[in-house]
C-alpha cells in the first residue's frame, strides 16, 4: 500500500502494493488521505516523459508480474528472505529519491510508532503470506486472490470497521466478488486439486491490505512529509521486521543463484520502489479514481504471465472466476452519484 492512493480503495499489490498498496501492488499490492490531499492541492498537471497512459501499461504489467517474481524468488530463498529483499530495495530505491530531491525522512516518535504499525499491516504481513502461499499454489491463483482486497474492505465496512458505509450495490458487489472466489476455487467439485492451505494464505495476505488502509487512514492522514518520504520510512521499519524474522525462522541462504536473485532484487526496486514512483504520478495526475483502475488489469496479467512463462494451468473455472471477482471488486467501490435538486 502506498501513502499515494484513497484508502477506500484498492492498490495494487500489493499489489500491491507496498506501503501501500501498494495497492500493489502489488502487490502484488493502495491510495492514501495523504495523496488525495495532495492530488487535490496541486492539481491534476501533466507531466513526465512518457504519455499517462503509457505509464499506466507499464505499472499494471510490473505489478502483474510481481506473483511470477515471488514464485521464481521462493525456487532458492525462505518466503521471509523474499520479502526482506523486497522491501529492502524498494527502500533503497524510494531513499535514492529522497536523497536526489533532498527530502528528509518522517520525524517524530509518534509517526514512526504509527508506520511501524503500518509497515507490520502493509508489507511484512502481506508480503511475506504471499510468499510462503506460492511455494504450494501457482502465482497466478495468487494474483487472482489479490484482486480480492477491495471485496475484503467492503466487508470489513459492514461490521463498522471503517468510514466507508455499504450501499445495496457495494453489498451486491461483495456477494458477486466471493462468489467468483467460488468459482476460481471450483467449490462445485470440493475444491479438488487446490492447496488450501496456500490459498488461505493468499486471501489473508490481501485481507491485510484493507485493514492496513483504515488503519493508515485514522492515524496517518494529515502527518507532515510527501507520499516518498513517508513510504520509503515504513519500508524501513518493514525491513527491520523482515530481517529480524529471517533471522529467527530461516537459516542463511547458501548459494545466490542468478534468476531468483535477480527476480527478487526485481520485486523491490521495479514492483515496489520505481512502480511507487510511477503511481504517484498518475494520482498526482488523473486522480485516484482512474490511478487505481491498475487494481482489475494485475490479475489478468499475472494470469498470463503465469501460464506463458511459468507453464502453469488454466482451467476454465479460472478466468471465469477472476472476471466475476473483479466484475465484484467494481461494484464495491462505486460511489452514489450526488441527487439532484428537485
Amino acid at each position: 500500500m502506498s501513502y499515494e492512493v484513497d484508502t477506500s480503495t484498492v492498490s495494487g499489490m500489493s499489489a500491491p502494493t507496498t506501503p501501500g498498496p501498494t495497492l500493489p501492488a502489488a502487490s502484488p499490492s493502495a491510495v492514501s488521505p495523504s495523496t488525495t490531499a495532495a492530488a487535490s492541492t496541486t492539481g491534476r498537471r501533466r507531466g513526465g516523459l512518457l504519455d499517462w497512459r503509457v505509464r499506466f501499461a507499464i505499472l499494471s504489467v510490473v505489478w502483474g508480474f510481481s506473483f511470477l517474481l515471488i514464485k521464481v524468488g521462493t525456487e532458492a530463498y525462505a518466503p521471509f528472505q523474499v520479502a526482506l529483499g523486497r522491501v529492502l530495495f524498494g527502500a533503497l530505491a524510494l531513499l535514492t529519491v529522497l536523497l536526489v530531491r533532498r527530502e528528509p525522512l518522517p520525524r517524530g516518535l509518534r509517526t514512526w510508532g504509527h508506520l511501524t504499525v503500518a509497515a507490520l499491516l502493509l508489507n511484512t504481513a502481506p508480503f511475506s503470506l504471499f510468499a510462503y502461499a506460492e511455494l504450494s499454489i501457482p502465482s497466478s491463483l495468487a494474483g487472482i486472490c489479490n484482486a480480492t482486497s477491495p471485496l475484503w474492505g467492503m466487508a470489513l465496512s459492514l461490521v463498522a470497521l471503517s468510514e466507508d458505509r455499504p450501499t445495496r450495490r457495494r453489498v451486491a458487489g461483495l456477494g458477486l466478488g466471493f462468489l467468483g472466489v467460488l468459482t476460481v476455487l471450483g467449490a462445485w467439485q470440493g475444491f479438488s486439486g487446490v492447496d488450501a492451505k496456500g490459498t488461505a494464505f493468499a486471501l489473508l495476505a490481501s485481507l491485510c491490505y484493507p485493514v492496513g488502509w483504515i488503519y493508515v487512514r485514522r492515524t496517518l492522514a494529515g502527518t507532515p512529509g510527501s507520499p516518498v518520504a513517508l513510504t520509503g520510512g515504513q519500508l524501513m521499519v518493514s525491513t527491520l521486521q523482515l530481517a529480524l524474522a529471517s533471522a529467527a525462522f530461516s537459516s542463511a541462504p547458501s548459494s545466490f543463484p542468478l534468476w531468483p536473485t535477480l527476480s527478487v532484487i526485481a520485486l523491490g526496486a521495479l514492483g515496489t520502489g520505481m512502480a511507487l514512483q510511477m503511481q504517484y504520478g498518475l494520482v498526482t495526475e488523473v486522480g485516484p479514481t482512474t490511478a487505481q483502475m491498475v487494481t482489475y488489469f494485475i490479475p489478468v496479467i499475472a494470469t498470463t504471465a503465469g501460464v506463458l512463462v511459468l507453464g502453469e494451468q488454466l482451467h476454465w473455472n479460472t478466468p471465469v472466476g477472476a472476471a466475476i471477482v473483479l466484475a465484484g471488486a467494481a461494484l464495491t467501490q462505486t460511489r452514489p452519484g450526488a441527487r439532484k435538486p428537485a
